[in-house]
């Protein structure tokens, strides 16, 4: 991907770049809908992600271009409208980028022409959008030499995307896409903002980890994911706590709710911290294999409790478990991506072969699968 870009950037701009940088996506292991609630969260890095061709410019403005999209996006990283050829919203993805290039400009970045290419599928719920952001801010910092340490990198990241975007996520995407290392998971413990390298390599328990893209493609910039967080913010407001992640007495907390919804929201997101926990002592342990009772229980709470699954999620899941897969659960969001399938190594084919035949059955379009190996964070790829 690099050489494609860096022969991309020249064509485009008429000059090298000054390096190459990539962010990965992530998989959230466990612990879903916990981030914004100040709670925990495991996700890991993916191979696959995001690359960003740079090059320095001292005019105070941000150029965005991409292999995924038609167009030119330049805006001036000081605020002001952006300004776009060739994309009717004359924003798009392109917020992304300029808006981390606005929020790094407080801490001493300028301007630059970037080009972007992915092999990320895009809306799959393996957050394409962070690792846009979290190339960019590497590729910011190094050309103007602006040092910030990871953690707090991967919150100006969220802060972008919260303030920029408009989209009211918390802090798991960014942190793993910076954080992460190969072989392993990140505990985050997404309120202090600490975290841990848990190991996690299936391939060693004898096992493979699944992602199924449904194709049903989601935009979390819409109303429901933001409507389940102002409903998590008020159910905390109603105990006197500062967010979900407070609630201890999870018995109290439902017998005070009344509205059978905020109960529901507060019973997913307490046992799932649970979950998180759970599921950490489990891979220290070693005991990999028994992390399938615990994909069940979230995606189970997921789909009954925080209503964010979909139907073809479901039927993945289904699907999966009747061939003999461990446990899988939905990822993301929700309302649309993939899921997770943690199976036997030796049984991986039977269980692609199963979601897909579920999905023929239904007339659905047909999934796409990728075998999820905990990777690297972002890193500087070439130099000049």
């Amino acid at each position: 991907m690099s050489d494609r870009l860096r022969a991309g950037f020249a064509a485009a701009y008429g000059r090298e770049p000054e390096g190459v940088w990539h962010a990965p996506g992530r998989v959230n292991l466990i612990g879903e809908h916990t981030d914004y609630n100040d709670g925990l969260v495991l996700p890991f890095a993916l191979p696959l992600g995001v690359s960003v061709a740079a090059a320095r410019r001292d005019d105070g403005v941000i150029e965005v271009r991409s292999h995924q999209a038609e167009g030119v996006v330049t805006a001036p990283v000081d605020g002001g409208t952006v300004v776009s050829e060739g994309w009717p919203s004359g924003r798009a993805w392109a917020a992304y980028p300029v808006g981390v290039a606005r929020v790094l400009r407080e801490r001493g970045a300028g301007g630059a022409s970037l080009l972007i290419d992915s092999d990320l599928p895009q809306g799959a719920g393996l957050s394409s959008s962070a690792a846009l952001e979290c190339a960019t801010a590497l590729a910011l910092c190094d050309l103007h030499g602006v040092e910030i340490d990871r953690p707090a990198l991967a919150r100006l990241a969220q802060r972008a995307e919260n303030e920029q975007v408009g989209m009211p996520c918390g802090p798991m995407d960014q942190s793993a896409s910076l954080l992460c290392e190969a072989g392993h998971a990140l505990m985050l413990d997404c309120r202090s903002g600490l975290s841990a390298r848990v190991p996690f390599d299936p391939a060693a328990s004898g096992l493979a980890l699944l992602v199924a893209d449904t194709r049903a493609s989601h935009a979390l910039t819409g109303g429901e994911y933001g409507r389940r967080r102002a409903e998590c913010e008020e159910a905390a407001a109603l105990l006197g706590m500062a967010a979900l992640r407070d609630v201890k007495d999870l018995a109290g907390a439902l017998g005070t709710l009344r509205d059978p919804v905020l109960r529901r929201r507060v019973q997913h997101v307490v046992t799932e911290n649970h979950r998180v926990e759970a599921t950490v002592g489990l891979l220290r342990a070693g005991a990999v294999a028994e992390l399938g009772a615990m994909l069940n229980a979230s995606h189970l709470s997921l789909r009954d409790q925080f209503e964010v699954s979909w139907p073809e999620a479901d039927a993945a899941v289904d699907a999966a478990l009747r061939a003999g897969a461990r446990g899988g659960r939905m990822i993301g969001g929700g309302f649309g991506g993939s899921v997770i399938v943690l199976a036997p190594a030796e049984r991986v084919d039977r269980v692609r072969d199963a979601i897909v035949a579920a999905y023929a059955k239904r007339g659905w379009t047909a999934p796409e699968f990728l075998n999820a190996v905990p990777s690297g964070g972002a890193a500087r790829v070439t130099a000049p």
